[in-house]
């Protein structure tokens, strides 16, 4: 990918996971996941050419804005690691998160699950969360690791890069009945 791009996609990112941060009205110490197909940033199929610098700028940017907000970032890895995150051992400690035994690579894990693997200060692989708001980037299907209830967020930003753009924050669950008050 050219630069451009590359400033393109850092753009697009930044605007999207702003929006969502807001939109979510998260918290210091929440918790944001990200799935991301690099391939389908490029215009490539899901899992056929990811791109470890598609990875870096994304990784770059979810980092920076999370810090700014005070939000635990968790990537979530492909399919072939079941769908496992990468998270700040702290977060794990935090969070009660049992870490489990592999190294996301870009062939198994996804590139930005690998990207996270090395930038992190002590990384850890945990097998399931339950976030407060998530970004799918390229149709990951992050669904798995949100809270119940999960509530679409349009966001102004549909795509980054070529990559369609899917985003949810979560609620508490509404109990009781027609007699119940929730406001």
């Amino acid at each position: 990918m050219d630069t451009l791009d590359l400033i393109q996609i850092s753009s697009q990112t930044r605007a999207a996971v702003s929006e969502l941060i807001t939109a979510a009205a998260l918290q210091p110490g929440q918790l944001l996941v990200v799935g991301c197909s690099t391939s389908e940033v490029k215009g490539a199929k899901i899992g056929s050419g990811g791109s470890e610098a598609v990875a870096e700028v994304l990784f770059d940017v979810l980092t920076e804005v999370c810090a700014a907000h005070q939000l635990r970032l968790a990537i979530q890895c492909c399919e072939h690691l079941n769908r496992a995150l990468v998270v700040e051992r702290q977060t794990s400690l935090e969070y009660r998160l049992e870490p489990v035994t592999v190294i996301p690579v870009p062939k198994a894990g996804g590139a930005l699950a690998a990207r996270a693997m090395q930038q992190f200060t002590d990384a850890v692989v945990v097998e399931e969360i339950a976030a407060h708001a998530g970004l799918d980037i390229g149709n990951t299907l992050i669904g798995m690791h949100l809270k119940k209830v999960a509530v679409p967020v349009r966001l102004t930003q549909n795509y980054i890069g070529q990559a369609c753009l899917t985003a949810a924050r979560t609620r508490p669950k509404l109990i009781g009945g027609n007699r119940a008050v929730y406001e």
